[in-house]
């Protein structure tokens, strides 16, 4: 073989074998881009998971604490000699963002106290000024004052948000209020007569303005911890309870 015909052999297996190195590079970019690419979407994933996790709904169906109304309205959910912290629940059952609170938390605040880690408060009022909405809230909050306590009134009260009407609309009619206090276990032989009576409306707005008042409620729902608001924490149900276990006597 000559020195040309060397040479091209030479040229030709250098060219081979750069084309192989090339290929070879683009291979391993490729390995590389798509185990990044692997990792970034299972990191993703994993927060995700996370996220989600953290602000599912808790679903809570084991025992209530007691539950018992005070002389002033309020209705206290706590285990005997829990004092501390104090869970005040300030809400309207036309308040939308009520209903999301109570959907998102509710049950995680039923446990907590049902676990003695919490003294909940709850301030059922009225805050809408026009009708029809204040005329909704008014019926369904003097309906449950017609329930002293126990768990036929937290059944009744997570009934009412339940089929909270649109705001603008007419709903809780006093037919419906009386079925679903029935329907949550209620069996005061006088509960029909009384929401059908609306006996407790003139002092339900008594309660609300008084509470409002002394509470420097500005809407609904406020939710504090030991007298200092929670903010947006109230509707991620992991959120408040760190808070709550956070505020547990030391």
């Amino acid at each position: 073989m000559g020195n040309a015909a060397r040479k091209a052999t030479r040229e030709k297996i250098r060219i081979q074998r750069e084309q192989e190195r090339r290929r070879e590079q683009r291979r391993r970019q490729v390995m590389i881009t798509v185990s990044v690419i692997g990792v970034v979407a299972l990191i993703v994933g994993i927060v995700a998971i996370w996220q989600s996790t953290r602000n599912r709904s808790e679903v809570y169906a084991g025992e209530l604490a007691p539950i018992t109304r005070t002389a002033a309205g309020d209705v206290v959910m706590a285990k005997p000699g829990v004092e501390k912290p104090v869970l005040d629940i300030y809400e309207d059952f036309q308040c939308p963002w009520c209903k999301v609170f109570e959907e998102n938390s509710g049950d995680t605040v039923k446990r907590l106290a049902a676990e003695g880690k919490v003294k909940v408060v709850y301030h059922p009022i009225t805050v809408f000024p026009v009708e029809p909405m204040k005329g909704n809230s008014l019926r369904a909050a003097t309906a449950l004052r017609c329930v002293p306590g126990g768990k036929p009134w937290m059944a009744f009260h997570d009934r009412i948000f339940r089929e909270q009407p649109e705001e603008g609309t007419t709903g809780f009619a006093i037919d419906d209020l009386v079925a679903w206090g029935k329907e949550a276990g209620v069996t005061d032989p006088g509960f029909e007569q009384c929401v059908r009576g609306q006996q407790g409306a003139n002092e339900q707005l008594s309660y609300s303005a008084k509470a409002r008042q002394d509470g420097k409620i500005e809407g609904t729902p406020t939710v504090r911890i030991d007298g200092r608001d929670v903010g947006n924490a109230m509707y991620v149900a992991s959120d408040l309870e760190d808070a709550i276990l956070d505020a547990q006597p030391k």
